[in-house]
């Protein structure tokens, strides 16, 4: 009878994997981008741990589908897990999001990620613009700048003809308000349309520089205090996945995403950034906005806030969230 019970106990243990739930994350960015390495992969590791084994995550090599279509991807169950840009989705459905987009944020992606899911995910009411999956992050990256190979930008006339790259949202419409041509694609399709010449230039990050090896074809980058732009990104689950998940495991995997996983990709971006200024050197002209381009850009951002701001209505105080926001990063515009 002992026999019968160790041979069970076995036979219980060697299948304990296969009674494992597999949770299939769509990734786009490439497999060796840094916040895939340094954010995503060690969250994956984590989710097996903290649920003993009882939930694991594969990251895809390749995306099941273009990177506009992830939200969709997880809300449909196309995928179970899935991450993006806000931005890239082309309809107004994330107009709340806008709260992280817009300049003179902050200059941490640790703060700005952590502000953006507590006011967004809070005050914003995040989930309500995420309908169908479950919010497990919210994050933004570090201030973006704007990159060209045509000349240094001193006063806002040298914005006129530049035909930039944007990811959407609220950047396009700044780009637009300052006298360039805003070109809508995708992070992966950059490299082709600014080396092949359909591009002068693109609103990116520092990282996105090396990430996507765009330093031979960019000659001048120019930063802002708190940033020209920035992203907003989801990362998500299907809401019925979620919901098939233990009460147990939902709690776990919770515990290691929201704000905890902010602080994670926010320091593997602000890594990244760091990490890109040194191997970039001095091969790009890296300089501080000119006050008169700084001037002309808070005025058009100005205009831009209040139109978003009218558009929430009485019901979300957009006005009090961006004052709110800058106050936790510690951006000043007075």
């Amino acid at each position: 009878m002992k026999y019968v019970k160790y041979a069970i106990a076995a036979l219980l243990v060697s299948a304990k994997p296969m009674l494992a739930e597999e949770l299939v994350m769509s990734s786009w960015l490439p497999p060796k981008h840094p916040i895939v390495v340094n954010a995503f992969e060690p969250w994956a590791e984590e989710v097996e741990k903290v649920t003993d084994g009882r939930v694991t995550v594969r990251i895809t090599r390749k995306p099941l589908g273009s990177p506009p279509a992830h939200f969709d991807m997880a809300r449909d169950g196309i995928a179970d897990i899935t991450y993006g840009l806000h931005s890239f989705t082309e309809d107004d459905r994330f107009n709340r999001a806008r709260l992280g987009q817009f300049s003179f944020l902050g200059d941490d992606a640790i703060a700005d990620s952590k502000a953006y899911w507590t006011i967004y995910g809070g005050d914003l009411d995040a989930a309500d613009e995420h309908k169908g999956t479950h919010l497990l992050g919210l994050f933004m990256h570090g201030p973006g700048l704007l990159h060209n190979n045509v000349r240094k930008i001193e006063t806002p006339a040298d914005m006129e003809g530049l035909k930039i790259r944007v990811p959407g949202g609220y950047v396009g419409d700044l780009v637009s308000a300052l006298g360039a041509t805003p070109l809508f694609m995708s992070s992966p399709e950059v490299y082709e349309k600014l080396s092949r010449g359909v591009i002068d230039g693109v609103a990116f990050t520092y990282e996105a520089m090396t990430a996507f090896n765009l330093v031979d074809y960019i000659k001048y980058s120019m930063t802002v205090p708190g940033g020209i732009y920035n992203t907003t990104w989801f990362f998500v689950i299907n809401e019925d996945k979620w919901n098939n998940l233990s009460e147990e495991d939902r709690a776990a995997i919770d515990a290691i995403s929201g704000e905890a996983f902010a602080e994670r990709v926010g320091k593997a971006w602000n890594d990244a950034d760091d990490a890109a200024k040194q191997e970039v050197g001095d091969r790009v002209e890296f300089y501080s906005a000119s006050p008169e381009v700084v001037a002309a850009m808070r005025e058009k951002a100005e205009v831009l806030e209040q139109s978003w701001i009218e558009t929430l209505g009485s019901e979300y105080d957009g006005a009090a969230a961006l004052a709110k926001f800058r106050e936790t990063t510690g951006v000043n515009l007075q």
